[in-house]
């Protein structure tokens, strides 16, 4: 059914890294929800009022936010589409996190509506007037319902929209909520005791969690998150294959939305080679990303000496050093200035963001352990962060490499 829908009201469907194929995608995606979370209000609020039920006209009201939301949607989709400008630069593909950021803010609001409703109902039961066109509206109201969640869903999947796939779990909380009004109204009937209270309450605190999960799922890019780690090996191997690269470090990734992805990063290359030839070989690396992965990246290059035997033979010590100390170290841009009584390491060591050891604390540490090595020995050390997701075996294969 979705398919069918998609073909016949998206033009051009399959081109999905088209920014205007996706931005047919989202309008078709809000217009479908505007038109089926109304004609469920209009149905609900109906029968509702006709059989003196709290409960289902307060779930036509949830269908009518609802209808807000997918109008929240199309005006994200249309916003992030404007093409970029002297003060967005980068586009506008983040306003449609702001979008689901707002739609997962409804979803908790709805449900704190829902639990104080619900504790009214425990407190104050209220009579509802039974009828099998109360009962067959509910249920149309979840099929349609479970139809909605798997279509915004698909779509959201399909053109990864963070957006649409909020929408997909609000009406996923919908067929619960819709759900337990109808057993609350099949069971009063049925034992005589009135439970649509409890149900509703236990359902409204799912959809409460549940927002409070999409909060953070939405907001996270708005923040910055690291790539994924996939992306990350696509480019440490990208780069990696190229002749005349020791070792890289300090890639940083940022997504703004749409495909728009920006990346910066330092590769070593070796201090013999001509500055010419290491420049052209990042020229390469840079066309080639953009090219093969669709990243805009810009790469520093940082000289090494691995000419030198003595240093080399240092590095690689400190290297083990450092590893001793924990396999999340990493080590770059390793010079040495050699004296009489004093010899000088200037180099860079990486560690992740939760590393046990507190910056002060590791540096502190690796001094001393220089010092053992050689009571000449005097380090001057930065330390760095990972900005991408790395793993030991990673530094390993730049060790290689070098």
């Amino acid at each position: 059914m979705t398919g069918i829908l998609i073909r016949l009201f998206v033009k051009d469907h399959k081109n999905i890294s088209d920014p205007r194929v996706r931005r047919r995608y989202g309008a078709f995606a809000g217009l479908a929800g505007i038109v089926s979370n109304l004609l469920l209000f209009a149905v609900k609020i109906t029968v509702g009022t006709l059989f003196n039920s709290i409960a289902v006209t307060a779930d036509a009201v949830n269908n009518l936010t609802d209808c807000g939301s997918s109008l929240v949607a199309l005006l994200g989709f249309r916003l992030s589409g404007k093409p970029a400008d002297a003060r967005h630069p980068f586009g506008h593909a983040r306003i449609e996190h702001i979008s689901g950021l707002i739609i997962s803010l409804i979803v908790i609001i709805l449900g704190g509506q829902l639990v104080y409703s619900s504790v009214l109902k425990i407190i104050a039961p209220e009579e509802v007037q039974f009828s099998y066109v109360l009962v067959f509206a509910l249920v149309v109201s979840i099929l349609l319902k479970l139809w909605q969640a798997r279509f915004y869903k698909h779509i959201g999947k399909k053109i990864q929209s963070a957006t649409l796939v909020a929408a997909g779990t609000d009406s996923r909380n919908d067929v619960l909520s819709t759900a337990a009004v109808l057993a609350g109204l099949l069971l009063s009937r049925g034992i005589g005791i009135n439970l649509d209270g409890y149900l509703g309450a236990i359902v409204a605190v799912f959809i409460v969690i549940s927002g409070l999960k999409l909060v953070s799922e939405t907001s996270s890019p708005l923040l910055g998150t690291a790539p994924d780690k996939e992306l990350v090996d696509a480019i440490y191997a990208k780069i990696l294959s190229y002749e005349g690269i020791l070792g890289i470090h300090d890639l940083a990734v940022h997504n703004y939305g749409g495909g728009n992805i920006f990346a910066s990063v330092h590769c070593e290359v070796p201090s013999s080679q001509n500055v010419m030839v290491s420049h052209e070989i990042i020229d390469g690396i840079e066309r080639d990303v953009k090219e093969d992965l669709g990243i805009d990246l810009v790469v520093h290059m940082d000289p090494v000496d691995v000419d030198d035997e003595k240093t080399c033979a240092l590095r690689q010590t400190v290297a083990e050093l450092l590893r001793e100390i924990s396999p999340q170290i990493g080590m770059h841009d390793f010079r040495v200035v050699w004296g009489i009584s004093r010899t000088t390491l200037i180099f860079d060591v990486e560690v992740p963001h939760d590393f046990p050891m507190a910056d002060g604390e590791l540096l502190d540490e690796i001094q001393a352990r220089l010092k053992a090595l050689n009571p000449g020995y005097r380090g001057i050390i930065t330390v760095d962060h990972d900005y991408v997701p790395r793993l030991p075996e990673q530094r390993e294969k730049e060790g290689e490499k070098q």
